[in-house]
């Protein structure tokens, strides 16, 4: 834990700027910057790599759940952050570099996380918080919530966010909203494939804890194998692809939980995971 994740983790939970709670297998992280709509800081950034990177370390945690606190899921950067760093003697460039790599880092951290991570967005997300929804693995998203990669609108063409963006909906549909900056509806974005489901306002959260506590009664082994072979096959050519995940397949196959899974469907029981 860093210097500053650790000053966090000994405020009082009303002063945390992300929020961790556990029930049942299942991590809720709480965005809770609602006063600056739930902007991707620095501090941040560094809490969401924190908290992520004890997760993929805990075995307890068996699915995550990503919510958010006040009147924005998230509005991006936080750029009067980034604006302050202008008045540098190299105009900002090297912080420019440094937030934008941390955020880079963390997106990814949520891909390469052994557990499914799920997306509750209760109102806006825009920009790198549009990206912060399609780095998630699956999302669930209120009536109310609006999603937007709003960067071009400031001069700012979202460009780490569009890949995030392009890697979940048609190609079409991600440069329209790169290049417009417009706000998309939630039916919108549930219809070019950005969100999983739409719900009535208010319980996006608790739609998304029944989706995690499904996903946390499987094998977690299973779940790590098939999530990393999911992102790893996809930019590869037809024939690679079912070369590496036969492969995949054939070890899954041999993994005692399998052989449980197996045994317990053949004799009409309920397995017993040992999550190997």
């Amino acid at each position: 834990m860093t210097a500053q994740a650790a000053t966090l983790a000994a405020a009082p939970s009303s002063s945390l700027i992300l929020l961790r709670e556990d029930a049942g297998g299942v991590a809720v992280l709480t965005l809770n910057r609602p006063q600056s709509l739930n902007s991707l800081s620095e501090a941040m950034l560094e809490a969401l790599g924190d908290a992520l990177t004890a997760i993929a370390h805990d075995d307890a945690v068996r699915a995550v759940v990503l919510a958010a606190n006040g009147p924005a899921f998230s509005a991006g950067h936080d750029l009067k952050e980034l604006n302050r760093r202008r008045a540098d003697e190299d105009g900002g460039r090297a912080y420019f570099q440094h937030v934008f790599s941390m955020c880079t880092a963390m997106m990814q951290q949520i891909v390469a996380l052994p557990q499914p991570v799920i997306a509750a967005v209760q109102a806006t997300a825009t920009a790198a918080g549009c990206q912060l929804v399609a780095s998630c693995d699956l999302a669930v998203a209120s009536r109310a919530a609006k999603f937007a990669t709003s960067g071009i609108n400031v001069g700012l063409f979202c460009a780490t966010p569009m890949v995030a963006l392009s890697r979940n909906v048609a190609r079409k549909h991600a440069m329209e909203m790169l290049v417009t900056g417009e706000m998309i509806s939630a039916e919108r974005a549930e219809s070019i494939g950005l969100v999983n489901r739409v719900v009535a306002p208010g319980s996006e959260k608790e739609e998304a804890l029944k989706l995690a506590r499904t996903i946390a009664a499987k094998s977690t082994l299973a779940l790590k194998l098939g999530k990393e072979a999911f992102y790893h096959q996809l930019d590869m050519p037809l024939a690679e692809a079912y070369r590496y995940t036969s492969d995949v397949m054939v070890e899954n196959m041999l993994a005692r939980d399998c052989v449980e899974g197996i045994d317990a469907f053949i004799g009409k029981r309920k397995p017993k995971w040992e999550d190997r």
